[in-house]
């Protein structure tokens, strides 16, 4: 301790000699003598605040480990008591066997009772069912046969627990239920009529093949669910397995081979071309079939396994063939098409922009995708040329449709470029006459919505066609190329609002104002007219646009401010214009929120009504710790700034603002960049020599006059 009180004596022995090296400094002893007791102060207020809050923690851990033993002493009483119980119920269970006897025969009997209505109305059933096969009515037909082989089953399968030895109940169940087989075969029938007729059906009426396929695959469920129960109990019902699948590929295969030879229609004898003309429809059959059975009987079959079948593999292995070309030709044909196709896709590029840019100038809004944003045709047209020309390229080569990829991608880099600069070049047409386009801010609308479509198609192909994840030299400069086309659209459309607020700004803090005025009220209506547009907008664009709109508000406001239009006359025009401030300051704060603007609408709104607060003060002499306030919620603030204000305010000697400004300027806030500035970007217009001169001409006239 001694040694750190003489380390802490001639550090400040330091400090003091640094201090006080030249005379004039002894006049301002007083005042670093403060300013050492404010700092000692407040170094001794946080080591106690800190030693204070170590205290805390460690009083927090101790209660809660106390806290934690009670619990494990609490848990260890329960599984004692657990354990305890568990052996007592041991002997027990040893005793409920006459109640698990029970148990079974209640199964049983709930199960007959489940089955009464059924059993009683099987004729009734197997009728109906027999007429909804006749009427081809095929799914519900079987649906009702499974509940009647499912009441069979289930009362079969409980005699067989009761006494599998007693084969009369059983055939009494057989044959009270004879008519279920019958009508399980009558279905069947059904089903294989239908495949043999799969060619033509599958044209006229394909949801009858859909219903033949479903219920082959309920019966196959079934035959599986009741082959595993043959393993555990040993019963398996009558006519089970079914095999209704392997049924109708060999009815399937039945077919092909009919139709094959049904197509012989002359003999050696009648024709000596018989075999050439055999082969001819043969193969127009076959060729016509096989078409059907790709475009339409693979949607009916949701698990095609005749395609994979051995007979229809290649008779060589292809693999070992030479290739068609030599690799030198089919190099150059390959450099050729690429050539071509450079040269194509840059005319069809062109010629797309070109068509979009005539859409720009009609007079009705663009259209609207399933979402309601705006967009134009464009993005489908060109990833529609890319589509097809990757499609042409995965068939020649991996490594060629790579290439392609690549190229497309550097062409769509370029041609953005273009696109960027013909928005720009729309805007500024624009601008020349605001009246036209009729349509100018939907269509900037769609062109900043048509760039997250770009985006949202590139990652598209690059998923589709690229087995790289890695980023090609062309993604960071199409990203930023359509960034900062989305973003310059938005500043366009920022730009046409604040074009109609310029007269309502240039009335804020102005003589006009303060007697009353609905400027404020006419910038709201407007800016929320503009924004029912800028709904059509697509994320995350209309996010940014709508936190930049409320930035650039508020920051025209405080311009307003600080171009010191009006000096304040009295307190009570003071306060009448600060409360004004603050009513608009909420005015603002009720409509960006309305318009999602973001969590930043409290702190940007809350700017206006922080120099509000300086203007409202009443006692000059707390004029001091109110600017200090606001350099600390908003320290970008400037010198320049806090005179502006003073100036403004009307009040402030000028030792005063001497004194605030030299204060402040010794305990600057330091910005840290973490939140957006405000007031950065603000200039206070000076007063140059001869501007003075003019006012100081005016004043004299004045006086002479």
């Amino acid at each position: 301790m001694e040694e750190t009180s003489r380390e802490a004596v001639a550090t400040a022995v330091q400090r003091v000699a640094g201090m006080l090296q030249r005379s004039d400094q002894l006049d301002k002893v007083e005042q670093y003598r403060r300013r050492e007791a404010r700092k000692k102060a407040s170094v001794e207020a946080r080591l106690k605040a800190a030693i204070q809050s170590q205290l805390d923690g460690v009083r927090t851990g101790l209660t809660q480990l106390h806290s934690a033993l009670l619990d494990v002493k609490d848990i260890q009483g329960s599984l004692a008591d657990v354990s305890k119980d568990w052996r007592q119920s041991i002997n027990t269970i040893e005793n409920l066997k006459d109640v698990k006897d029970a148990v079974v025969q209640h199964s049983q009997l709930a199960s007959a009772v489940e089955n009464l209505k059924n059993i009683f109305s099987v004729p009734q059933i197997v009728s109906g069912t027999t007429l909804l096969i006749e009427q081809a009515e095929l799914l519900q037909a079987h649906r009702k046969l499974m509940e009647l082989e499912c009441s069979r089953d289930d009362l079969m399968y409980e005699q067989y627990r009761m006494d599998s030895k007693n084969t009369s109940d059983m055939n009494l169940i057989s044959i009270y239920f004879e008519d279920v087989q019958e009508l399980s075969d009558e279905l069947a029938k059904q089903l294989w009529m239908v495949l043999q007729r799969a060619i033509v059906t599958v044209r006229r009426d394909p949801t009858m093949l859909v219903s033949v396929v479903r219920i082959i695959e309920r019966e196959e469920k079934i035959d599986r669910r009741m082959v595993d129960r043959k393993k555990q109990t040993g019963f398996i019902p009558p006519g089970r397995p079914k095999r209704w699948k392997d049924k109708m590929f060999e009815v399937l295969e039945c077919t092909v081979g009919t139709r094959i030879e049904g197509t012989q229609s002359v003999t050696r004898e009648a024709d000596k071309m018989w075999l050439v003309r055999l082969l001819e429809i043969t193969r127009k059959y076959v060729l016509d079939d096989l078409i059907i059975v790709k475009n339409l009987m693979v949607q009916c079959f949701p698990h095609e396994e005749m395609m994979g079948h051995s007979e229809l593999y290649s008779e060589c292995d292809i693999n070992q063939l030479e290739p068609l070309l030599p690799q030198d030709v089919v190099d150059e044909l390959l450099s050729k098409y690429v050539q071509t196709f450079t040269s194509n896709i840059t005319g069809w590029l062109r010629k797309a922009l070109e068509t979009d840019k005539k859409d720009w100038q009609k007079e009705t809004e663009p259209e609207a995708d399933q979402d309601g944003y705006y967009q134009t045709t464009l993005p489908a047209i060109v990833f529609q040329m890319f589509e097809q020309n990757l499609q042409v390229a995965a068939q020649i080569d991996g490594d060629f449709k790579e290439q392609v990829l690549k190229l497309c991608l550097k062409q769509m880099n370029t041609f953005l470029i273009r696109y960027r600069e013909e928005a720009m070049t729309y805007k500024e047409e624009h601008l020349r006459d605001r009246q036209l386009p009729l349509c100018y801010v939907q269509y900037m609308i769609a062109i900043i919505n048509n760039c997250q479509t770009f985006k949202e198609s590139i990652n598209s192909l690059k998923r589709k066609y690229s087995q790289s994840s890695e980023p090609t030299d062309s993604d960071a400069a199409i990203e930023r190329t359509l960034n900062e086309v989305a973003k310059e659209g938005c500043q366009f459309l920022l730009d046409e609002v604040f074009l109609d607020l310029e007269h309502h700004l240039n009335e804020l803090l102005t003589r006009k104002w303060v007697t009353g005025s609905h400027a404020v009220d006419t910038i709201c209506v407007t800016v929320e007219d503009y924004f029912n547009d800028f709904n059509k907008i697509k994320k995350p664009f209309n996010q940014e646009m709508t936190s930049e709109a409320l930035r650039r508000v508020v920051v025209e406001y405080i311009k307003a401010v600080m171009q010191k239009r009006i000096t304040f006359k009295n307190a009570d025009e003071r306060r009448e214009g600060a409360e004004r401030m603050i009513k608009e300051a909420d005015q603002f704060k009720f409509l960006f929120r309305k318009l999602a603007a973001g969590e930043d609408t409290d702190r940007l709104c809350g700017a206006i009504a922080a120099i509000a607060e300086v203007f409202k003060l009443t006692d000059p002499t707390l004029l001091f710790l109110e600017v200090t306030t606001l350099v600390s919620k908003y320290p970008d603030i400037r010198e320049e700034h806090i005179q502006a204000l003073l100036a403004v305010r009307g009040d402030a000697s000028r030792e005063m603002r001497q004194m605030i400004i030299g204060t402040l300027s010794e305990n600057k806030v330091s910005y840290s960049g973490l939140t957006q500035p405000i007031f950065k970007d603000i200039t206070v217009p000076t007063i140059t020599m001869t501007t003075m001169t003019t006012m100081t001409s005016m004043a004299t006239a004045k006086l002479l006059k």
